[in-house]
């Protein structure tokens, strides 16, 4: 067994799981690139213990935006199970734009490039098959403009969050993206 496998200690567990609400709480408030005292701190533990948990900030943002990227998925999901393929979109949009405007870190993590071979990068490239499944199921019912590709749904999001009323800046988003 590595180091890496081995069951933590009692004690140890409660310290990584500490660290990872943290930097939940932090990075979702300040985004990813917070001070990691500060997560340190929140945790109640040393910024020794949370550098010997977590040896990288990109290993700390992938614990904590893992979970979050697999509801992500959950979202993406839900959506292609929809018989109308608009109202899948649609429902696609709303909640993910719910999380996003709820938590800032999950908004740099979507749009950040991290290492292709991490977990986090993998999520979020499983995640833009099935978004893109999402868009051309739209396309194919007639109900989404035929020139709309995944790469727009970035404009979207900026769009939609850009104002405290984000169900009605997307409601603007939407109408425009409905086929004529």
């Amino acid at each position: 067994m590595t180091v890496d496998h081995r069951p933590l200690r009692a004690d140890a567990r409660r310290n990584r799981e500490a660290l990872v609400a943290a930097a939940r709480e932090v990075f979702g408030a300040k985004g990813v690139d917070a001070p990691l005292d500060e997560v340190a701190r929140r945790a109640e533990v040393a910024i020794g213990t949370l550098y010997n948990r977590f040896p990288t900030r990109a290993d700390l943002v992938e614990a904590a935006f893992l979970p979050t990227l697999r509801e992500a998925e959950a979202i993406t999901e839900e959506a292609l199970a929809c018989e109308d393929p608009w109202d899948g979109f649609v429902l696609f949009l709303e909640r993910s734009i719910l999380m996003q405007v709820a938590d800032r870190g999950f908004t740099e993590v979507c749009s950040r490039v991290f290492d292709p071979d991490s977990g986090i990068e993998k999520a979020k490239h499983a995640n833009a098959s099935r978004m893109n499944r999402i868009i051309e199921r739209a396309q194919e019912a007639g109900a989404l403009r035929a020139d709309f590709r995944g790469p727009d749904l970035a404009v979207v999001f900026a769009a939609a969050t850009a104002t405290p009323d984000w169900r009605r800046a997307l409601g603007m988003v939407l109408d425009g993206l409905r086929a004529r």
